[in-house]
């Protein structure tokens, strides 16, 4: 079990936190059917030591339903980003759980009907009222029946009401986009429900998650957090020896590694299939590895128990060099934040070094027991997303196809002769639908090449393309290579003679081809082909964005007060390199 530390740690620590120091900063609602002491200070402290101030608000106890419905409650006043529900079994079935077969299978039935509508208008209303995203919980399936083993032979019994009210509640939540189910009947399972329901507490104050267990389930919530500012994690960096596989494949040699088989070589590979299931999501994977390479190759290559090849690695740094030289080369090679990164190294020495060295990056500490690995994996919360989209999915793919990329331009004399090469298509889209999730991911997370680094949930996307006044798109990108898909986003504030920039990013991916200037110029094109005479951009300095700090000058907009003017009677500027479609 992951470790944790003490809820009494977590209550004193909150005392001393100041919430405005931090840049980045969060609203959370927490409600419930039952007492939820603790969890506030659980959340805020956790909040603080991944750099986030975290602001609450703890509804009265048992008062969701009225907080809720009520459009004028203290809730709705504190507008948060995100809220979360906690619902238990024993509260939501009220006397029906202690005495289930009092009433007939019709009226159990009945009664599972009249709680669904109950919880679903709560869930609905909540949406509809508030722009902030909602985390409902289902309910933990009771283990114990007064029927004891006859439960499984009764028909529609205790533990079926239960499992059909969290069936039909996930169903509905999966077609409202602002709302989440968190799997609370797994929680339980997963730690035991002996352990997460202490009768003690439970007779104290209608406890209904031990203090013990408090931690470890504001724990998961933090990931919900994570996913909604975009600080979730995106490139697992890997040692090979020991860690990937047992042994030092340049001492015992390809036969000697331990890979499957054995107890402890069964362990690497269950570690790989977790590995491997995050990359086929989109998680990017790299080694960093002090090894021979044609020895380390080998194994990857050829060893009949490797789970992960060559083709799942979009980065391979396996030399004699350092850990940490090593980790900004992978960081290089890819382009992306050393603080997207997370590192696995089975030796205590190296991840302190590189902790100490980049204190950016996620260092993971494994103990010395290899079948621990997978289960270390699995507790993480650092690779959630609100929604995984195409361009999640085709990530790895993507990054072989760079790698083509970077070796055309090696062979190529110059970046212009490069870049004709490549014959990029830019295809503008509008936002909809389809487009608003990845729209709002590459605002939540993009930070290289970022103008302004104004972050948009989905709802908020929604919000602005239904106003009229914006123009929302976004540019999927391809070429001779591959489709590198939606890597860029503009949202412009539309006037009758000035038009705003209010966003424009481009992925990390896919900067040094120029593609910015063209989805530039088209903007620049339909403004003056709509009679617009300027058009206005911001630039807003943070630490990451420095890689677009002079686009707008260099493309020949002027600086006038703290914007930069494009007077549309100039010629725009219209890069031959690429082809620029709209959709």
């Amino acid at each position: 079990m992951r470790h944790e530390q003490k809820l009494s740690h977590y209550i004193n620590a909150a005392r001393s936190l100041n919430i405005e120091k931090y840049e980045k900063k969060i609203r959370v609602a927490l409600l419930g059917s039952f007492t939820l002491n603790g969890m506030e200070e659980t959340l805020k402290v956790k909040c603080s030591e991944i750099g986030v101030g975290c602001i609450t608000y703890v509804a009265g106890y048992n008062q969701y339903n009225q907080e809720i419905l009520n459009a004028q409650s203290d809730l709705y006043k504190f507008r948060p980003d995100i809220a979360f529900l906690l619902l238990d079994t024993r509260s939501v079935l009220g006397k029906i759980y202690d005495s289930p077969y009092t009433a007939s299978e019709v009226e159990r039935r009945e009664f599972v009907e009249k709680k669904l509508a109950e919880v679903s208008h709560i869930i609905r209303s909540y949406v509809e009222k508030s722009d902030s995203k909602m985390v409902i919980t289902n309910l933990p399936l009771p283990s114990y029946s007064p029927y004891g083993i006859y439960e499984t032979k009764t028909v529609y019994g205790l533990r079926d009401m239960v499992i059909d009210f969290n069936t039909r509640i996930n169903s509905m939540i999966k077609t409202l986009e602002s709302a989440y189910l968190y799997d609370f009947d797994g929680f339980v399972r997963r730690y035991g429900e002996s352990n997460v329901f202490d009768f003690r507490q439970f007779f104290i104050g209608d406890i209904k998650v031990s203090f013990e267990y408090i931690p470890h389930l504001v724990h998961d919530w933090v990931g919900y957090i994570k996913a909604v500012l975009g600080l979730n994690k995106k490139c697992i960096v890997l040692d090979l020896d020991n860690t990937l596989w047992g042994g030092i494949v340049g001492e015992d040699g390809f036969e000697g590694i331990r890979l499957g088989d054995t107890p402890e070589g069964k362990a690497f590979v269950e570690f790989q299939k977790i590995l491997l299931a995050l990359q086929q999501r989109g998680i990017i994977l790299a080694i960093n590895s002090k090894n021979n390479i044609d020895e380390a190759i080998r194994a990857i290559r050829e060893h009949p128990n490797m789970v992960l090849r060559e083709e799942n690695f979009s980065s391979m740094q396996i030399n004699w060099n350092d850990k940490v030289a090593n980790m900004k080369e992978i960081a290089g090679e890819l382009n992306i934040g050393l603080d997207s990164m997370v590192f696995f190294d089975d030796d205590p020495v190296n991840r302190e070094y590189v902790r100490l060295s980049l204190p950016q990056v996620l260092t993971v500490d494994l103990s010395d027991d290899a079948s621990e690995y997978a289960q270390n994996l699995m507790d993480m919360n650092d690779f959630h997303v609100l929604k995984i989209t195409e361009e999640d999915v085709d990530r790895g793919k993507m990054y072989l196809e760079e790698r083509q990329r970077k070796e055309l331009e090696k062979s190529t004399t110059n970046l212009e002769d490069f870049l004709k090469q490549l014959d990029i298509r830019v295809l503008i889209k509008n936002a909809n639908e389809f487009t608003i999730p990845r729209i709002s991911q590459l605002t939540l997370k993009t930070n290289q090449f970022n103008l302004t680094t104004k972050r948009y949930q989905e709802e908020d996307i929604r919000d602005l393309v239904k106003k009229g006044d914006y123009w929302v798109g976004c540019a999927q990108i391809e070429d001779k290579f591959g489709n590198s898909g939606i890597t860029g986003v503009f949202i412009v504030k539309k006037g009758k003679s000035e038009w705003s920039i209010d966003t424009f990013l481009l992925s990390c991916r896919i900067m040094g081809r120029k593609i910015e200037d063209g989805i530039l110029a088209h903007i620049l094109q339909k403004a003056k082909e709509g009679g617009v005479s300027t058009v206005r951009g911001t630039f807003v300095p943070t630490k990451k964005n420095k890689p677009c700090e002079n686009f707008l000058s260099d493309f020949g907009f002027k600086k006038e007060g703290d914007d930069w003017v494009y007077r549309l009677s100039d010629p725009i500027k219209i890069p031959d390199h690429l082809r620029c479609d709209i959709e």
